[in-house]
């Protein structure tokens, strides 16, 4: 398994680390900064930096075959030859695109907090956020982004702990997605709580406060469906 460091701080930008495993697919280490694609979450990019100074370039990160694998892609597959079992490396986030990610991710809960329907769809990509509700009742776009601009303006703290999965099963009210399932396998799962507004089971990257997440605007609302309303967000400035 890679220790995934991102799940108990998601500032680190880079750390060290020994590569485990080289297939097509693309490089496996002991331990990474690097966020795999899940959750709605799009996957890190970045870099690997070779004990000799050479730097490879990542365009994607992703879940491998077995329960806490992290496969690093690279974005020239021929630079898979570089890298073999037992080389030390340096991982290096996109810091730019993990910040985006971020804001995106702490700002969907915050929708979750305004809209208090289940969700069945989520994308948390550099450029927008979409969550999916089902629900049947038109919104308001207005009272949306005046409801977001309040919860950001009032700087709730963000935090994580674990509970078990007895715990969770315990009380299945803390779940909202229909359609992404708390990570489980570990026998704990990860919860995110903004002080105040929202707790629920998360996997993601978040900022450390609301105040981060900056000015937001609602760019979209659609009807997917007959009981399905689409939320897209996007930065203000």
């Amino acid at each position: 398994m890679t220790e995934e460091l991102f799940r108990a701080d998601a500032a680190l930008t880079e750390c060290d680390a020994v590569v485990t495993a080289v297939d097509e697919r693309g490089v496996q280490l002991d331990r990474t900064v690097f966020y795999p694609h899940g959750g709605g979450q799009a996957g890190d990019r970045g870099e690997l930096v070779l004990a000799d100074g050479r730097v490879v370039a990542t365009s994607d990160t992703r879940k491998g075959e077995q329960p806490g694998d992290v496969v690093h892609v690279l974005a020239d597959a021929d630079d898979l030859s570089a890298f073999k079992p037992g080389d030390r490396v340096r991982a290096r986030i996109d810091v730019a695109r993990r910040r985006a990610h971020m804001r995106f991710h702490t700002a969907t809960h915050l929708l979750c907090a305004l809209i208090p329907h289940p969700v069945d769809g989520c994308s948390i990509t550099a450029d927008y956020a979409r969550l999916d509700f089902h629900m049947t009742d038109p919104l308001d776009k207005d009272a949306i982004e005046a409801g977001l601009a309040r919860l950001v303006a009032e700087a709730h703290p963000v935090s994580m702990r674990w509970i078990t999965d007895a715990e969770l099963d315990a009380n299945p009210g803390l779940v909202r997605s229909m359609s992404v399932q708390p990570p489980r396998g570990t026998g704990r799962v990860r919860l995110l709580e903004i002080e105040g507004v929202d707790l629920q089971p998360c996997g993601g990257t978040h900022v450390s406060n609301t105040a981060e997440i900056g000015a937001l605007m609602v760019k979209k609302i659609e009807k997917k469906s007959a009981s399905t309303r689409r939320v897209v967000l996007a930065f203000a400035s």
